[in-house]
Formats: structure tokens, C-alpha cells, sequence
């Protein structure tokens, strides 16, 4: 009992109030200007969303592909072959346990919600009329939005962070610490605490967004099919069940985690099971994704480098290319420091490229069958899920229930849908609330993991701002509004981590170790 009391107070003196307390306050004070005045809350975000997104917009996309071409030069370069642990170290995790957590570490329920109904955005836009055969079209862009970028922040980020724990030793697990290469002795200074604090509030802004996006589809399901009158205390319901979920597993570390994903897995392989052989549309979703991914292949770089300079396609970019990559860059504080921490034994290459292989695939697959379903019930005349979406009022998530309709037994795939997606938020949330309760601490030692009861709080603090965006009845433009903001700064960041792990690589490849792990004494400190 001593050693125990001791090992307490020892974690007392070592929680970071910077990382910890002004998030917390930042939130609270988000959370009151959210709910007390919900239309002052909305204009002030439209301004700073026209600022950020319209006007600084190209800022996004530049980054985004910089970053797509970076991971493909670190795979392929000596720095690729840089193991992260010791010397001849296996991977901890078998391939698929391992690519269970990546996959779903950073996706959470909105995969299902836009792999069901993003289509249907596009299908009557003018600039994605302007490329060709609509239906074609209408596919292709999820895909693209979806795939190689996204994941390439992820897959960048995750070698970094594995190199800065693994090899590199670092006894502080903060977006800082991966930047001290390039940054030095600021990186303890106020410099240091201003990156670390702006990571949490993006993690929490990211994590907001999600919650925000897909929550109703859940309310709606179970509307569906318990006959609850949907409304937003249903939404608040669901988020609490679900912190209980994330939260009980994250309180049995890495083994709760490693569980709930392939758990995760699991339901997810049945979904997808289920629509491609009892939907009906299975040549059809094949061949369209297959002509869906020749045009992403073909127009990859001038889809990744289009700004709209004239703003005659209604702020496209603006509106979806520009979101997305900010939505992932927010979520980038959390998703690739959890994928770089289950990483140990691996290879940069391995890291990078197995995160496309296991993470982009899964994701395209999910698109492929659930989102052509939908596409193919229209054009085939089976039913007109854009019409259906308009005469709905352009409730997405009621459209998505009445496609999920057309299938047989449709009770029984949302009941399964439903689990599925709690168990994705779950695995997203558990994966995030280790991470963020290991910034409150100014050093991790070895193995060492945040207190339960910091756990506890962040798990508390994670669904604060989803609540109080639902209570603000915040529209899809409010929730892209606070990506886009949160997402502006951490590029910067995030260009830091790169350029610092690439000069931290190049040393030990000129000091000879580029395949272990540097001796005890030589770890930087």
C-alpha cells in the first residue's frame, strides 16, 4: 500500500497544467459560448471561416499534397529502413492486430455515415457535373477525399512519432517533443507549451467534429427501430454510453484497446458482408469503383491542386477538398502518436506503407460497397436516394435510413450498424484518451501510463464540446468551421515534426545505426 501511495504523489508532481488545465478552461469557455448564444456563436464562425478557408485556402492544399509525396520518398529512402526499437526487435503486434488499431484509431463512426451518403453531395454539384458522367463522378470523389492524403498525414506522423518514442527514447509524449530537432531549447520554453496547448484544443476540436457528424445517425437508428422520438437529448444520451465504452476499455490499456478494435473489425467486415452479397449491386459497385479509382489515379494531382481561383464552381474546395484535409490534420495530434506508440519493431517503411495498405484499402473498400449500393439502387431505378434526400428536407441522415431499407431483414443490419458504430467510436476514443492523458504529464517513463483518474478526466473532457455543439443545434458548416480553424495553426506544427524527423534520421543514418536503436548514453535528452 506504501508503494503505491508513493507512485500517486509521484504522478501528482508530475501533471503539466498547460497541457492539462487551460485546454480545460479553453472548453469550458467554448462549451458556454456554444449554448448560451448559439447565433452570435454561428456568425463568429462564418468569419473566421471565410478568412481561414476561402482565403488562406491553398494553404491547406499545399500542405496535404507535400505531405503525400513526402511519406512516398521516406519509404523509399535509406530513412525507410530505419527500425524503430532496438536492433533486430519484432513488431509487438501480429499484422492484422496491429492494422486493426490504425485502421481504426482514426476514423470513428463518420467512415459509415460518409461511406453511406457522401455521393449524394456531389451528385447534383455543377463542378463535379463538369468532369463527366455524374455517376462516375459522383463515386469518385469520396474516394479521393478519403484515401491517399488523408491517410499520408497519418502514415508521415506515425513514423515520426514511433522514431521520437522508440528510437530517440523520449521520455515526453507531447507534440513538442517532436519538433526539439529543429526547435532546441525552445522546446521547453514558451514556444514548446504554446505548440502542446494549441495539439489539445485541435484534439479536442477534431474530436468534436466527429462526434457531432454521426451521433445523429445513431439517434436515428434507434428511433428507427425503438420507435424514441429523435431529438437532441437522444444524441447527448448516445455520446455518454459511448464515453462509458471508450472509457471502460481505455482503463485496461493497450490490451482493451487491442481487443475493441478487432472487435471492431469484426462488425465492420460483417456490414460490409452483408450489403455486397444481399444488396444487389455488387457487379455494379465493383465496376464503379474500379472506374472510380482509375479517375482518382488519373486527375490525382490537378484534383490535389485545384483552388477554384475563380469562384465560379461555388467554393467546392472550399467546402469539401479544404474541410477534409483539415478535418484529418486536427485529428493528427492524437491518431499518429497512438499508431507510432503500437509501432515498435517496424520499419518506417513498413509503418508508412502499411498504413496505405491496411488504412486506405479499408477505407476505399468501405466507400466502394456501402456508397455504390446507394448509387446503384438509382441507377437502376430501384430508388432515388437524391430525391428521397430532397423531399426529406435534405436530412442525410433519414435518406441513409431509407437506403439502409432497401435491404433485406433491414432491421437486422441497424442493430448490427449501430453496434458497429459504437464499437468505432470506441476504438477512436479509447486510442485518443490514452494519448491526451499522457500529455498531462511533463516525462512518461518506459512503459508508464496516465493515472486512471486522468484518464477518467479526459474521457469526460473528450465529449464536453460534442454536447455543447449539439445543444447549439450547430449546422454541417459550424462543425467544418471548427476544423478548418483548429486544423491552421497545427499545419505548422506538423511541418515541424517532418522537417525535425528527417534531420533527426539523416544524423543516426551518418552515425551508422540506421537499423537500432541508439545506446542508453547516447539517447538525446
Amino acid at each position: 500500500m506504501a508503494g503505491k501511495s508513493v507512485a500517486k504523489e509521484v504522478s501528482k508532481r508530475k501533471i503539466d497544467p498547460f497541457t492539462t488545465f487551460i485546454p480545460f478552461g479553453c472548453i469550458l469557455i467554448l462549451c458556454a459560448y456554444f449554448i448560451i448564444a448559439p447565433e452570435n456563436s454561428t456568425a463568429a464562425l462564418e468569419v473566421i471561416r471565410s478568412f481561414l478557408g476561402d482565403r488562406c485556402g491553398v494553404y491547406y492544399l499545399i500542405i496535404g499534397l507535400g505531405f503525400f509525396l513526402v511519406s512516398l520518398w521516406l519509404a523509399f529512402s535509406k530513412i525507410g529502413n530505419i527500425t524503430i526499437g532496438k536492433q533486430g526487435e519484432k513488431p509487438k503486434y501480429g499484422f492484422f492486430s496491429w492494422g486493426a488499431m490504425v485502421f481504426t484509431c482514426g476514423l470513428a463512426s463518420d467512415i459509415l455515415f460518409y461511406s453511406f451518403c457522401e455521393w449524394i453531395y456531389y451528385y447534383e454539384d455543377a463542378h463535379v457535373m463538369g468532369f463527366g458522367d455524374i455517376n462516375e463522378w459522383a463515386a469518385t470523389f469520396p474516394l479521393y477525399h478519403w484515401s491517399l492524403i488523408p491517410w499520408s498525414f497519418y502514415a508521415v506522423l506515425a513514423a515520426a512519432f514511433g522514431f521520437m518514442l522508440h528510437v530517440r527514447g523520449c521520455h515526453k509524449q507531447k507534440y513538442s517533443e517532436a519538433c526539439r530537432p529543429i526547435l532546441g531549447k525552445h522546446t521547453d520554453g514558451v514556444l514548446g507549451k504554446v505548440i502542446d496547448i494549441l495539439a489539445v484544443i485541435a484534439l479536442i476540436a477534431g474530436t468534436a467534429t466527429t462526434f457531432s457528424i454521426a451521433t445523429p445517425l445513431l439517434s436515428m437508428i434507434l428511433t428507427n427501430l425503438f420507435g424514441i422520438e429523435a431529438s437532441k437529448y437522444v444524441s447527448i444520451g448516445i455520446l455518454i454510453v459511448v464515453c462509458g465504452i471508450y472509457t471502460t476499455s481505455v482503463m485496461n490499456g493497450l490490451k482493451g484497446v487491442n481487443m475493441l478494435s478487432k472487435i471492431c473489425m469484426i462488425l465492420f467486415g460483417i456490414l460490409l458482408a452483408y450489403v455486397f452479397i444481399l444488396g444487389g449491386e455488387a457487379r455494379f459497385s465493383i465496376e464503379t469503383g474500379v472506374t472510380s479509382l482509375g479517375n482518382m489515379v488519373q486527375n490525382f494531382f490537378g484534383l490535389s491542386t485545384w483552388t477554384d481561383a475563380t469562384r465560379t464552381e461555388a467554393g467546392f474546395a472550399q467546402n469539401w477538398t479544404i474541410f477534409y484535409w483539415a478535418y484529418w490534420m486536427v485529428w493528427c495530434v492524437a491518431a499518429p502518436f497512438f499508431m507510432g506508440m503500437i509501432s515498435r519493431g517496424r520499419t518506417i517503411k513498413q509503418v508508412i506503407m502499411g498504413s496505405y495498405i491496411f488504412g486506405t484499402a479499408s477505407t476505399l473498400i468501405s466507400f466502394i460497397i456501402l456508397g455504390n449500393f446507394g448509387l446503384g439502387l438509382k441507377v437502376h431505378g430501384r430508388f432515388d436516394a437524391v430525391a428521397q434526400y430532397h423531399a426529406n428536407g435534405d436530412d442525410l441522415y433519414q435518406t441513409i435510413i431509407d437506403i439502409i431499407h432497401q435491404l433485406p431483414l433491414a432491421p437486422v443490419f441497424l442493430v448490427v450498424l449501430a453496434l458497429a458504430m459504437f464499437a468505432f467510436y470506441a476504438t477512436s476514443f479509447d486510442s485518443i484518451t490514452m494519448v491526451a492523458s499522457n500529455y498531462s504529464y511533463k516525462n512518461i517513463e518506459g512503459e508508464e501510463t496516465a493515472s486512471k483518474k486522468m484518464k477518467l478526466f479526459w474521457a469526460v473532457l473528450l465529449i464536453m464540446l460534442p454536447i455543447a455543439l449539439i445543444f447549439s443545434e450547430g449546422t454541417m458548416a459550424n462543425l467544418q468551421t471548427v476544423s478548418i480553424i483548429a486544423a491552421f495553426p497545427i499545419g505548422i506544427v506538423m511541418i515541424l515534426i517532418v522537417a525535425s524527423f528527417i534531420k533527426d534520421a539523416k544524423a543516426r543514418i551518418g552515425e551508422g545505426v540506421e537499423s537500432d536503436a541508439a545506446p542508453e548514453g547516447k539517447k538525446k535528452k
